[in-house]
């Protein structure tokens, strides 16, 4: 068996840049047998997968499963008393996968999403009103712009009040970047007890918001989302419905600013956002690594077999910054061909929110430039400090327009 590399030990380097660390792994092999912070001790390690064509292989392949039962051991604390978390598409192999998918899918359509184009423009022209009246030129685009944006349309969209937003902000920090056990644990419970509340009162009280869609749809044979599906639909919604946009646009924007030939070249020719966008998300995903998998029977991937009931994480950090698939990977080019990077995933559990994300990414990042010609970064870069876990994104990025 291959020696286990424990990824924790690279310490804080690792966590704000670990491209150059997935370059070293990739360069000896696709996949690795590695030590992941996140998991129980029990669990002793997973298998890394950092190679283009392997991770799209795993990302495909059925028989990487996504259901949690098909694990050895367990990964996570059976404190956390969260498996309605779980229970969601993302979570969930074919055919519960395929069942939860089309019930969702039903409300989540092309034409409600691009409905919220004029909503999602006015959102961004109001917190760029107010960011950009700052006495000083001075913000946190991350506080001013990147979370908040994202944050308002998932809410609006799901049908979730506007008092209770800073609350969730903070449960959902806690679970996707947990700090401590304790609070871990708290996190769940509590959103566990307002997701119950919320779902409860659009039955009571129905509106024309998403989840109030998702508590009355039905197929035609009248299967509908039992109670434990709607709360995890709503967790995995409203959590990944904009934790991910806040990365795009927070690292995004940090790319642009750090390759000011880039930065000029977009300015210059406002058609390039769209393929700026896809370069971003290839360049600097807003998620580092795929939720897990778990292997159903010994499969063998880029000339290593993996036993059965291991543990398997995707990076797809990794597989955006293979040179056998993008020239030049570790270059920033928002004019090179990005078809095919995996930063929404791929196969059946592609993220079905990328057309939002794409949508508010793209109007995030043209009405900011339009607004601040002079816009650039107010740290040194080596300063930022990062999330952990899956998610990539910094946590502040502080920028001046003056």
């Amino acid at each position: 068996m291959p020696e286990i590399i424990d990824l924790g030990a690279y310490g804080p380097d690792f966590v704000a840049d670990p491209h150059p660390y997935y370059a070293k792994l990739r360069a000896q092999g696709p996949v690795h047998r590695v030590r992941v912070p996140e998991m129980q001790a029990e669990a002793q390690h997973a298998w890394l997968i950092v190679g283009y064509d392997e991770a799209r292989a795993a990302l495909a392949d059925n028989r990487f499963a996504k259901n949690w039962s098909n694990a050895a051991v367990p990964v996570v604390d059976p404190e956390m008393d969260a498996e309605w978390q779980l229970m969601n598409m993302l979570d969930a192999d074919a055919p519960q996968h395929t069942r939860l998918r089309k019930l969702v899918a039903r409300e989540f359509t092309t034409r409600r999403v691009e409905a919220l184009r004029p909503r999602v423009q006015q959102i961004t022209d109001d917190l760029l009103d107010a960011m950009l009246a700052a006495p000083d030129g001075r913000a946190d685009l991350v506080e001013a712009l990147a979370f908040p944006l994202p944050l308002t349309v998932i809410c609006e969209l799901l049908g979730v009040p506007d008092m209770e937003r800073d609350t969730f902000r903070a449960w959902s920090n806690e679970l996707v970047s947990p700090t401590e056990q304790e609070a871990t644990m708290t996190a769940a419970r509590e959103m566990t007890a307002y997701l119950d509340g919320l779902i409860g009162a659009k039955r009571r009280s129905p509106g024309e918001d998403l989840l109030s869609a998702l508590v009355r749809t039905s197929d035609e044979g009248g299967d509908q989302l039992s109670q434990q599906e709607l709360l995890g639909m709503a967790f995995l919604l409203l959590v990944a419905g904009h934790e991910t946009t806040v990365n795009l646009i927070s690292n995004g924007v940090r790319a642009l600013l750090q390759h000011p030939a880039q930065l000029a070249a977009l300015r210059a020719d406002p058609a390039l956002l769209d393929n700026a966008v896809e370069e971003m998300l290839r360049y600097d995903g807003p998620v580092e690594t795929a939720t897990w998998r778990f292997t159903t029977e010994p499969v063998e991937i880029g000339g290593t077999e993996i036993p059965a009931g291991e543990t398997v994480v995707v990076g797809l950090a990794g597989a955006d910054r293979d040179p056998e698939r993008f020239d030049a990977p570790d270059t920033f080019d928002i004019t090179r061909e990005t078809r095919g990077h995996v930063a929404f995933g791929h196969g059946i559990h592609f993220c079905l929110g990328a057309p939002l994300a794409r949508m508010e990414g793209r109007i995030a990042v043209r009405s900011l430039l339009d607004r601040c010609p002079d816009l650039a970064l107010d740290t040194d870069p080596e300063a930022l400090t990062w999330r952990t876990g899956m998610m990539r994104g910094p946590q502040h990025l502080p920028v001046r327009w003056r």
